[in-house]
């Protein structure tokens, strides 16, 4: 195949790719770029939760008895989380055993919001409803149950081919390759801007659609326990209805190991391991509390798998502001592309009209 040939066919899966999955792109990469700073937009849409009254705390059962106040009889305590050293509420999360969401993922479990000094209920609701959670499950699954998650992984492979084909058109074909960043290549500023920024995000997008598809299909990558992205159906874990040790017991057990930082997660201890697990602030060490003994044992912080490295690359979770923005324009830019690639399109579609009308009336 020559040169021009190559390119011919490059363009053309270049753009059948982008105008069938426009539709599915553009919510994809909008909720994707949206939930980089998902606490800072759950801040912006529901301010009650952040209405605190200072940073003081109190002892960690008060927390746990005015949570139970607000939670159904048989809802049961999963984690207490207390806030860093920036502020913020206390979070409980509990849950009911047997219960699901609708679609495929965790049980779904009820958040209480509550004021650090005065353990006062600031608000509560279920973490499978509300504007972010959608988010969520649109970005994960498209809003389809079973299958929705293998979708977005093959929409990913899709985005991976869209990247590479799109680099292979953006390369000039005559001159150096710096002639390939000039602004005007093209008459249409909706074809400059596509160019520009297909140019500019196509690495980024390369990186995010690769641990998108890691993330959706882990067995394929040898990193993870499921099938090509199906959550097996096993019964999982059941916090404790009622514990033995109270909750200030196992937070003092944890905190006589002298770890560094303060105690940020007190996690309850389940029908498969009756182990409290506290976490610390500034740490990856945590401290277990066995609940038949009371006995805390250090456990020392595991290194990090490849699974969890793909999901953290692509959410940006503690990968710092500069990657965070990255992923933030990796959201958008393809958006963009989309909707100039259909522009392109549909203007294409109307020379070509025009031209064999011009030669039929020749004819």
């Amino acid at each position: 195949m020559t040169k021009i040939g190559l390119r011919n066919t490059w363009f053309q899966v270049h753009k059948w790719l982008g105008l069938i999955l426009a539709i599915l792109i553009i919510p994809l990469s909008v909720t994707g770029a949206a939930l980089v700073w998902d606490e800072a937009l759950d801040q912006a849409l529901n301010p009650v939760r952040y209405a605190t009254s200072g940073v003081q705390e109190i002892a960690p059962a008060r927390y746990v008895a005015a949570a139970r106040a607000v939670l159904a009889p048989d809802e049961r305590i999963v984690s207490l989380t207390l806030p860093d050293a920036d502020g913020g509420p206390v979070v409980i999360t509990a849950s009911k055993p047997g219960t699901r969401q609708a679609l495929q993922g965790p049980p779904a479990r009820t958040t209480v919001w509550l004021d650090p000094p005065s353990a006062r209920v600031l608000d509560y609701g279920n973490s499978g409803t509300g504007l972010i959670r959608t988010m969520h499950m649109l970005h994960g699954t498209m809003l389809i149950p079973g299958i929705g998650r293998q979708i977005v992984g093959w929409i990913g492979v899709a985005m991976l081919l869209s990247s590479v084909s799109g680099l292979w058109l953006w390369w000039p074909t005559v001159g150096r390759w710096a002639r390939g960043l000039r602004w005007k290549r093209h008459r249409n500023t909706d074809t400059n801007l596509h160019h520009l920024l297909g140019f500019w995000i196509a690495l980024p997008l390369f990186v995010l659609s690769l641990t998108g598809v890691w993330i959706s299909f882990p067995k394929f990558f040898g990193g993870g326990p499921n099938t090509m992205g199906i959550r097996p159906n096993a019964p999982r874990p059941v916090p404790l209805e009622q514990p033995k040790l109270s909750v200030d017991a196992v937070v003092a057990a944890a905190e006589a190991a002298k770890l560094p930082g303060a105690v940020g997660k007190v996690e309850w201890p389940t029908d498969r391991k009756p182990v409290w697990k506290v976490s610390f602030n500034g740490t990856q060490t945590s401290v277990g509390v066995a609940e038949a003994t009371g006995l805390a044992r250090v456990d020392p912080a595991r290194p990090e798998d490849t699974a969890r490295l793909m999901r953290r690359i692509h959410d940006g979770t503690g990968m710092g502001l500069g990657w965070q923005i990255v992923i933030f324009l990796g959201g958008l830019l393809p958006a963009i592309l989309a909707v100039t690639g259909i522009i392109m399109w549909w203007r294409a579609r109307g020379w070509k009209a025009e031209l064999k009308a011009k030669q039929a009336a020749r004819a």
